[in-house]
C-alpha cells in the first residue's frame, strides 16, 4: 500500500518534469512542421485506433484468455499512448512533437470510442455489455496538465535561453530515465502479491500484443507510407505504448473488476521491456546512425 500511494504522488510529479524535458527539446518549427505533413497524424491515428484493437482481438482469441482478462487487454487497446509514449519517443530520439500531436488529438476521442468499444467488448466476451462515461472536458484537462502545460513551459524556456537547455538536456534525459525505472519499480513492488498469480496467463499475451504492434506499426510506415526512421519509430512507440493510466479509470475506477485492472497493471510493468529496448539501442552506436528527429 505504501508503495501504491507513494507513486501516487511520484508519477504526476515525474510527468511533468519528463514533460518538461521535452519541451526543452522542442521548438515551434517542429509542430509546424506536422501542418504540412497532416498524413503522419492520419498514419498514426488509423494506427492507434483501427490496427491496435484489431491486433488485441486477433490475440485474445488466439491465446484463449478467460474472458475477463481478455475485455480488460481489449480495453487497454482502446486506451491510445498518453504521456508514456511521449516519454518514450523522447528518450528513444524520435518525433517527440508528433508523439505529442497524436496525444492531444486522441485524448479527444477517447471519450467518444471507447465507452462503445468497451460496451461492445464486454457484451462479446462476457454476455453483458456496459456504458462507460468520460467526461470529454476532465478527460482532456488531465492530459492537458501533464502533457501540453509541462511542454509548453520548456519550449519558452527553450526559446529564451537555448545554450542553457542545451547543457540541461543530457541530466534532463538521466533523470527522465531514473522516473521511468523508479515508477515500474513502484508499481512492481505495490502489487507483487497479485501479480504472481495473473504472470503465467497474462505474460504471453501483453508481451506479444506490445512486441507486434510496434513491429506492424513500424513496417506499415517504412515499407507502406516510406516514412523515415524516427516518425516510423515513433508510430511504432505510439501504437504498441498504451495509456494504463485511462485504462486503468476504466477497469478500476468504473467498472470496478478487479482482474481487469491487474491486467492492466501487469501491462504497465512488462511495456517497459520492448520500450527499454528500443531506448538502449537508439543511444547505442548502432542506432545513433540511424535517422532522427529532435535528437541533440
Amino acid at each position: 500500500m505504501q508503495g501504491g500511494n507513494l507513486l501516487s504522488v511520484l508519477l504526476p510529479v515525474a510527468l511533468f518534469i519528463i514533460m518538461l524535458g521535452m519541451g526543452m527539446s522542442l521548438r515551434r518549427n517542429d509542430f509546424l512542421r506536422l501542418l504540412s505533413h497532416p498524413g503522419q497524424v492520419v498514419a498514426g491515428l488509423s494506427l492507434q485506433m483501427l490496427l491496435l484493437p484489431l491486433l488485441g482481438l486477433i490475440i485474445v482469441i488466439m491465446l484463449n484468455l478467460p474472458p475477463v482478462l481478455a475485455v480488460g487487454l481489449l480495453i487497454l487497446t482502446f486506451a491510445p499512448g498518453g504521456a508514456t509514449s511521449n516519454m518514450i519517443s523522447h528518450l528513444c530520439r524520435a518525433d517527440t512533437a508528433l508523439s505529442i500531436t497524436l496525444t492531444a488529438v486522441t485524448s479527444l476521442l477517447v471519450p467518444f470510442t471507447l465507452p462503445w468499444l468497451t460496451w461492445w467488448a464486454m457484451s462479446h466476451f462476457m454476455g453483458e455489455g456496459v456504458m462507460v462515461t468520460l467526461p470529454l472536458l476532465e478527460t482532456a484537462m488531465k492530459l492537458l496538465v501533464v502533457t501540453v502545460v509541462p511542454v509548453s513551459i520548456g519550449m519558452v524556456l527553450n526559446a529564451k535561453y537555448p545554450a542553457l537547455c542545451q547543457r540541461l538536456y543530457r541530466p534532463v534525459k538521466a533523470i527522465s530515465l531514473l522516473f521511468m525505472f523508479t515508477v515500474v519499480v513502484l508499481i512492481t513492488l505495490a502489487n507483487r502479491e497479485a501479480l504472481p498469480q495473473l504472470l503465467p496467463q497474462l505474460s504471453p499475451a501483453i508481451l506479444l500484443l506490445a512486441c507486434s504492434a510496434m513491429l506492424l506499426a513500424w513496417l506499415i510506415a517504412q515499407r507502406g507510407f516510406r516514412y523515415d526512421a524516427s516518425t516510423s519509430l515513433t508510430l511504432a512507440i505510439e501504437t504498441g505504448i498504451q495509456n494504463a493510466g485511462t485504462a486503468l479509470l476504466v477497469t478500476g475506477a468504473i467498472l470496478q473488476q478487479p482482474q481487469m485492472s491487474m491486467t492492466v497493471l501487469l501491462y504497465g510493468i512488462l511495456m517497459q521491456l520492448p520500450a527499454v529496448g528500443l531506448i538502449i539501442w537508439r543511444n547505442s552506436p548502432a542506432g545513433v546512425g540511424v535517422g532522427s528527429v529532435n535528437s541533440q
